[in-house]
């Protein structure tokens, strides 16, 4: 029996972008027609890679430069959350370039707190595997900023637990605008330390 099983719920790719370097803000993101994704990522990417320094995000499991595996290849962004964070800083709508986003996906709710191991798969099999939520950083407040005076510096606040997710290439292939995203989830109850091992 499948560990991981797919779902009713597609979503669709409205946005990708690629971070050529991380040198400093503003975020410098181009906008794709098309991702070719290898194991790796996206080759030329910032954060393409089989592995990659510690961040600080785990460096209560790695101090900090450790050189780990790599499952931050992608950020992903639900559209519906972006147009939610847009709209609790007071701006019409938010680029998302200014977030360093790779993929943009419409139509799946709760965006943000897909489980990790959730995988989205596209229509040339090519499958994404989530990790984990992703959190609040300065680099795109400055963007934001930068781009929209008066608005950058409560996107920390406006955008905690609508910031996506990240993730990493386990079959490669290319997205495009306009493909569908199936959502497979992961066949077991959540995690539950007081629980017996009835399940």
């Amino acid at each position: 029996m499948p560990a991981l099983a797919p779902t009713g719920y597609t979503g669709r790719i409205t946005w990708l972008g690629r971070v050529p370097h991380r040198d400093a803000a503003p975020i410098e993101t181009e906008a794709l027609s098309e991702m070719p994704l290898g194991f790796g990522g996206m080759e030329g990417e910032v954060h393409a890679g089989l592995t990659r320094p510690s961040c600080s995000r785990v460096t209560a499991q790695h101090s900090k430069g450790t050189e780990i595996r790599n499952t931050r290849q992608l950020s992903l962004l639900g559209a519906e959350e972006l147009d939610e964070i847009a709209a609790r800083l007071g701006l019409d709508a938010l680029d998302p370039a200014w977030l360093g986003a790779s993929v943009v996906v419409a139509g799946l709710p709760d965006f943000s707190h897909l489980p990790p191991s959730a995988r989205l798969q596209g229509p040339d099999g090519c499958t994404l595997v989530v990790d984990m939520q992703n959190r609040p950083c300065q680099f795109p407040a400055m963007t934001i900023e930068a781009a929209r005076p008066g608005h950058g510096k409560a996107f920390k606040q406006a955008s905690k637990g609508l910031r996506g997710v990240t993730a990493w290439v386990e079959r490669p292939g290319t997205l495009r605008p306009g493909d569908a995203l199936r959502l497979h989830l992961p066949d077991q109850r959540a995690w539950r330390p007081e629980a017996r091992n009835d399940a």
